[in-house]
């Protein structure tokens, strides 16, 4: 469908001796403008849901980092400027995996899988 008016444009600027250029333009905006559409502003759109997500990490959250370990947020320490907290992807976040504690920065989270809720068993 695009290539139809890519060639009315080429017979339209060879027929009245016109630039030969404005078809290959035409064709090059309608190949740039696919791309937009299809790969560039769907992966804007993911990219800021993820750093939107992983900005509201909170105490409780499970996480998985981008090296792979599955942990517990214990405490979140934000960054500070101008003596107010600003959330930052260098902000830094402990998690509890195991019996361990790890300190990462908020920007190596991969996804959060949820907050987890503790529960107790008598028996």
């Amino acid at each position: 469908m695009i290539a139809l008016p890519v060639h009315a444009a080429l017979i339209f600027a060879q027929g009245n001796g016109g630039n030969a250029m404005l078809p290959t333009l035409v064709m090059y905006a309608a190949i740039f403008a696919i791309f937009y559409f299809i790969l560039i502003r769907p992966q804007q759109k993911q990219k800021r849901l993820h750093e939107e997500t992983i900005g509201n990490v909170k105490k409780g959250d499970e996480i998985v980092t981008a090296g792979g370990i599955v942990g517990r947020v214990v405490h979140v320490k934000e960054t500070m400027k101008d003596g107010q907290p600003v959330r930052s992807m260098e902000d830094l976040i402990t998690i509890e995996s195991g019996t361990s504690r790890l300190v990462v920065e908020r920007g190596r989270i991969a996804r959060i899988k949820g907050a987890v809720t503790t529960t107790t068993t008598t028996t």
